[in-house]
């Protein structure tokens, strides 16, 4: 089933369910869709965003949570930072699985063989054959140090 629809059969389960957490949380998930729509259709492409994109969003509204959460702890603000990690796990659910710390060095090694990078300069290449692959299932912030590891 197509990302999008699993957000809105999602979202009508929590209106039903009157779960004010994941209602919220899936209300944002939706702006967020309909703003990269708003955002193409200016650009002239016609057709919505697809599952690619939608993992984009979605990993990105991950990662500002996750940052926002450390902000609140950091300034003592403990309820909000657990109102951030209640929304990371529903918008996890949409996400695929998280790969291994094995199965991304097993991936880091088939796309340097798949791209044949050889040195540091090839790094550009070899991540966004694992962009291109991996989209939603490993943090590329870590897999970037990773990369250079191994190529340089």
């Amino acid at each position: 089933m197509e990302l999008r629809a699993r957000v809105s059969d999602a979202l009508k389960d929590a209106m039903k369910a009157k779960d004010a957490v994941r209602l919220s949380t899936l209300r944002l998930i939706n702006a967020a869709i309909k703003d990269r729509d708003i955002a193409l259709r200016g650009d002239g492409r016609e057709a919505g965003v697809g599952d690619d994109e939608v993992l984009q969003i979605l990993g990105k509204m991950v990662k500002q949570r996750q940052e926002s959460a450390r902000a609140y702890e950091e300034g003592g603000r403990l309820e909000l930072a657990e109102k951030e990690r209640s929304e990371i796990v529903v918008i996890e659910d949409f996400l695929p699985k998280q790969l291994s710390d094995d199965e991304v060095a097993a991936a880091i090694d088939k796309a340097v063989k798949t791209t044949g990078a050889e040195s540091i300069r090839d790094m550009g290449k070899v991540m966004g054959e694992l962009k291109g692959k991996y989209t939603g299932q490993m943090d590329f912030s870590q897999v970037g140090p990773m990369v250079k590891g191994r190529l340089g």
